[in-house]
């Protein structure tokens, strides 16, 4: 049986990505393709064409690109197909992010699995040589289209091992022809991790070296800034100045003011920000609509205990002497009460769900000493939801005209954050329906248009003839989520089909 020449979504309204009002209208699309846009006058099909087109009745759905998540964690899983994404609606992911990415493999390629493992959520066998090796499986994927950008901490440790002692001029010339290979090869940017060790040893002076070459082969530059709470103002305008001096796209990642003390600052890096925009930086953010981030553990230590790996940490943690000046530096960017076990590698039933502050009582020590126990207990292997934000400072990020909105959603082996399953349903219920911070047109905006056009996506995006029909059908009644931190596994609710390339990929919930 011959597939029929077009598909016609019938009668939605159709939110087309650029921002522009909605409107009513069929959309026709034919193999990969959007081939046109408008009502039944102006669609420009042939009679004979719409008498064979398969028609799918869209009245009262919005009809709107599929969605993209700028900001992503799923180097590995979106390799192996999982829907937790696809369900929301989500079509295309921008991984390698914070640092972290897949490749390029060093000589020794456990010491790059046991520096991402936990934050891509890996085994101890994967790992690819280069940007076009990591790219051509993730062609295979089944789910999205994949954008990479290069792990500044994968380039270290692939240059001189988990390190984060300065380099070398020779170490550094190394490391930025192979970030210009990576990037001749498909990459799409750089991305850095400031807070995570090897990356946390990089001078602002490493930095801009690569993002010229970023600059040059007209990447993005990403960043996990050095710190989101007392020091957000300076990692702020640390960032602007690589990104001025390199005269490259700048992306700061997951923006916000972590920790009560200090929501202040917050408003003041997004005014420095906008400063540096009118004098000429292209500069702009991502934020995601949760209160809560999700990290691992050991991202409170001072990162020079990581100095060599998890392996140096937990001979370190062993020794009395080393263990006690770590202590004296373990800081949070919530308050304990806060800081909530998401996943461990032992005995998780009792751990899991539980904060540092109810697990430090139980033990009848302090916080941060629990804290050492549990890594050294757990071999480095804890994973974290942190509660420190503000509902007004994330409104204003939220509705701020440079955000992008990102699910940064981590997979873990126990309880995930709810922004792996339910964020942009959560953006256009709650935030959009419910709390009526956004409209329809501009929130589909930040999840379409915009990351197109900032991660190079020039046929995605829009709903546009010419355009990959990658399209998200949804109900905007309906649409959201019911995911929490205590349940996060919940699909949403509204998202009635996602196609991908003009194949339906999900139907009324059920990945196909």
């Amino acid at each position: 049986m011959t597939s029929p020449p077009y598909i016609i979504l019938r009668g939605g309204t159709i939110v087309d990505g650029t921002g522009a009002r909605p409107f009513l209208g069929d959309v026709a699309i034919s193999g990969a393709l959007i081939v046109s846009v408008g009502n039944d006058k102006s669609s420009g099909l042939s009679t004979a064409g719409k008498a064979e087109a398969e028609i799918i009745e869209c009245k009262g759905q919005i009809v709107a690109p599929g969605f993209i998540d700028a900001h992503s964690h799923s180097d590995l899983q979106i390799l192996e197909n999982r829907t937790e994404k696809l369900l929301q609606g989500v079509t295309a992911e921008v991984v390698g992010n914070c640092g972290f990415s897949a490749y390029p493999l060093p000589n020794e390629p456990q010491t790059l699995r046991d520096f991402a493992n936990g934050i891509l959520c890996g085994n101890n066998s994967w790992g690819w040589r280069s940007a076009s090796d990591y790219l051509a499986s993730a062609r295979e994927s089944s789910v999205a289209a994949v954008v990479s950008l290069v792990g500044h901490g994968s380039l270290r440790i692939k240059v001189a091992g988990n390190t984060t002692r300065a380099f070398s001029s020779r170490e550094l010339d190394r490391m930025v022809s192979l970030l210009d290979e990576q990037l001749q090869e498909g990459a799409t940017g750089l991305s850095s991790g400031l807070m995570y060790a090897p990356g946390s040893g990089a001078s602002a002076e490493e930095l801009t070296s690569l993002c010229r070459v970023v600059a040059r082969r007209g990447g993005v530059y990403a960043t996990h800034m050095r710190s989101y709470s007392a020091g957000l103002l300076q990692a702020v305008n640390e960032q602007i100045s690589i990104a001025e001096a390199a005269e490259c796209r700048l992306q700061i990642s997951h923006l916000q003011a972590a920790g009560e003390d200090h929501w202040p600052l917050q408003q003041r890096a997004i005014a420095a920000i906008e400063h540096a925009l009118a004098r000429g930086v292209d500069v702009g953010f991502d934020a995601y609509p949760w209160l809560a981030g999700s990290t691992v553990l050991t991202q409170v230590l001072p990162q020079s205990a990581l100095e060599g790996g998890i392996s140096e940490l937990l001979s370190r943690l062993r020794d009395p002497v080393q263990r006690e000046s770590i202590r004296y530096e373990v800081r949070p960017e919530a308050r304990w009460s806060g800081v909530v076990i998401t996943s461990v590698a032992h005995n998780s039933a009792s751990l899991v769900g539980r904060s540092i502050e109810e697990i430090a009582d139980e033990r009848r020590i302090e916080p941060e000493s629990a804290v050492l126990e549990l890594l050294l207990e757990q071999e480095g292997d804890v994973t974290i939801v942190e509660h420190c934000q503000s509902m007004e400072n994330l409104r204003a990020l939220l509705t701020h005209p440079l955000a992008t909105v990102v699910t940064d959603g981590v997979y873990t082996r126990g309880r995930s954050h709810p922004r792996l399953y339910g964020t942009f349903p959560l953006l256009l219920g709650d935030i959009v329906r419910e709390r009526k911070w956004l409209s329809l047109e501009v929130a589909v905006h930040k999840i379409t248009g915009k990351p197109a056009t900032i991660f190079h996506l020039k046929e995605r995006g829009r709903i546009a003839p010419g355009h990959v029909a990658d399209i998200t059908v949804f109900d905007p009644d309906s649409i959201n989520t019911a995911a929490s931190y205590e349940m996060p596994e919940i699909a949403p609710s509204g998202i009635r089909s996602v196609w991908r390339e003009g194949k339906m990929v999900m139907n009324n919930g059920v990945a196909s």
